[in-house]
């Protein structure tokens, strides 16, 4: 066990026990009333704490391990393919930003299924957008576990089992006591340290690999394609690369766990303060850490497992109290994604199920203890699954984020802008993207990509066209906003 690690670890996992602590004093001080203050931060974010709870809660264990990892393996290709994501916050805060605010604000919407709610009006509509989060958010969720269990075992040399325990522990502390305004404050402690970390990893790297020049020579030598934007064998089509921009920048906006962001800001300042900050916070990040995978295949060849080149890298090239401190950024980011989908599946059973539709008189006592109760048990219950997690789950995570996408972007941005659109095209939108995503991802699985590009894209673009056509031919209503 590499004490030298583990103590910067300890002292950020204290920090964050803190923030939590902190969270739940304002918690009970809060005269907004439990549900809008555990759920939504009192709707007082300003423009810095917005911009890096977007950005942790986007960056997950893909952006510090797995998205390095295969930059290790396929080259430049993938850093060029990774650099789409940059616009992500900002298309989130352009497209919904001030109006979502407003609406929101006037629906006294505490989710995004509360917005839904009263902009359709139906039931089906809610209880397949719940359902929906539920199911792709658990198995999301819990593959993040995993990665963070995995972390902190490569770390310590701890039994897996213990270290799943120690970080679920860590997430379900301050989740628990402190709700939304812990989970976006935590993350923007965590996303300083991830731009922190990525900084000091970077130039330890190149340092290490003799400088830029040296490292491109060593590529150049080993595979002439890992310098190119096609790919280690060259099979990064540019539709592929283009299409995937539907995913991790405009399709972003279909995201639930990124949409409530929207709904979290204290004032337009916030929002245009957080437009910048994050589009730039988000472009450092995934540029670099992206670059520190390649840059690293000179300086550590042959690696087996590309997902453990980061830690194994910053344990070569850094002393260990700086590899420590550098391999919280990773920690961090998974984290930061598993306490904002915590608090989301928490807010869907409980505000959109139960007080919707089972008890919708229950008092402030009861929906406080029940808040609790639900974070707690989900956390229970994602880890249990995370000791030995079926392949369903793992199946389920590889396009769960997709399938969010191609299920609530257009009754999200449409609803928003259209008046129009109604509930029928909802529900023939979120079913389309839904049943579309899944059967081209097993088509794309057996027999290539469909037209070379993204699997997310056709079904975006079948579920637009069911809700305009649903909308429009069932029973055509005007909205009035």
């Amino acid at each position: 066990m590499n004490i030298g690690v583990i103590i910067p670890l300890i002292i950020f996992l204290a920090i964050i026990f803190f923030i939590g602590f902190w969270s739940s004093k304002k918690l009970e001080e809060s005269t907004g009333g439990f549900l809008q203050e555990y759920f939504l931060g009192g709707r007082e974010l300003g423009g810095f704490v917005l911009a890096m709870t977007m950005v942790a809660t986007y960056g997950s264990a893909s952006s510090f391990l797995g998205g390095p990892g295969t930059a290790y393996t396929m080259g430049f290709g993938w850093v060029l393919l990774a650099m789409t994501q940059v616009v992500t916050g900002y298309f989130v805060l352009l497209i919904l930003g001030k109006k979502f605010a407003i609406l929101a604000r006037r629906y006294n919407a505490i989710t995004l299924i509360d917005f839904l709610k009263v902009r359709y009006n139906s039931t089906v509509v809610v209880l397949l957008a719940a359902a929906s989060m539920i199911i792709f958010l658990f198995s999301a969720m819990t593959a993040q576990w995993v990665g963070g269990g995995r972390l902190i075992e490569s770390l310590t040399g701890m039994q897996y089992t213990t270290a799943l325990f120690i970080f679920a522990v860590s997430v379900l502390v301050y989740v628990v006591i402190g709700g939304f305004r812990a989970v976006a404050v935590t993350d923007a402690v965590q996303g300083g340290v991830m731009v922190v970390g990525t900084l000091v990893l970077l130039i330890a790297v190149i340092i290490a690999g003799g400088g830029v020049p040296n490292i491109m020579q060593d590529l150049l030598a080993e595979n002439p394609n890992l310098v190119t934007p096609y790919g280690n064998e060259g099979n990064l089509s540019a539709a592929y690369v283009s299409s995937f921009w539907i995913l991790v920048g405009v399709g972003v906006v279909g995201l639930p766990q990124m949409a409530v962001r929207a709904m979290s800001y204290k004032n337009t300042r916030s929002m245009h303060r957080a437009l910048v900050i994050g589009t730039i916070v988000t472009g450092f990040i995934m540029l670099n850490m992206h670059l520190i995978g390649i840059f690293a295949r000179p300086i550590l060849p042959g690696v087996e497992v590309a997902d453990t080149v980061i830690p194994l890298v910053a344990l070569k090239v850094l002393p260990a109290w700086l590899a420590g401190i550098v391999l919280a950024a990773p920690l961090a980011a998974i984290m930061s994604t598993v306490d904002s989908l915590l608090i989301l599946v928490s807010s869907s059973i409980v505000k959109d199920v139960y007080i919707n539709y089972l008890n919708p008189n229950a008092s402030e006592k009861k929906v406080k203890r029940l808040s609790f109760g639900v974070t707690t048990l989900l956390g229970s219950v994602v880890f249990l699954l995370a000791l030995n997690p079926p392949d369903l789950l793992i199946f389920l995570n590889l396009f769960a984020f997709g399938g969010l996408e191609a299920a609530f972007i257009w009754p999200v941005v449409l609803g928003l802008y259209w008046s129009y659109g109604n509930k029928y095209g909802a529900i023939a939108s979120m079913v389309t993207g839904i049943m579309s995503y899944i059967a081209i991802h097993f088509y794309n699985q057996a027999n290539g990509n469909l037209f070379g590009v993204h699997t997310v894209v056709l079904p975006v673009i079948l579920s637009l066209i069911a809700y305009v056509i649903c909308s429009l031919l069932i029973k055509k209503t005007k909205y009035v906003f």
